[in-house]
């Protein structure tokens, strides 16, 4: 586990980087698990790879997503209802995995 510092997860690209991707990859590996692949696939390249995490003392780590996600989804047809519930659950996975690897 990394000792977590709000401060310096201002600059988490320099500070946290390796456990940023182990969040986003765990939650990744989570997500393929349960379900299409190729939907799962294309959340992550299409619309989380332009997310951005965040942490608050008062809400805690939270996800902030591209304008219009749903619209980057073009290498595949997907529902628009399944793909926004696989989403906001890719999301709240993420801020799950972060919330462990820096036990807040």
């Amino acid at each position: 586990m990394t000792e977590f510092d709000p401060e310096k997860f201002e600059d988490k690209y320099a500070n946290y980087f390796p456990e940023l991707q182990k969040a986003y990859k765990q939650a990744f590996e989570v997500m393929n698990d349960r379900y299409d692949s190729e939907l799962v696939h294309a959340i992550d390249q299409q619309i989380l790879n332009e997310s951005e995490p965040f942490y608050d003392e008062d809400e805690g780590f939270y996800v902030e997503l591209p304008e219009d996600p749903l619209d980057r989804l073009t290498a595949i047809v997907a529902d628009d209802e399944k793909a926004e519930t696989i989403l906001d659950e890719f999301v709240a996975e993420i801020e799950s995995q972060l919330r462990r690897i820096f036990d807040v």
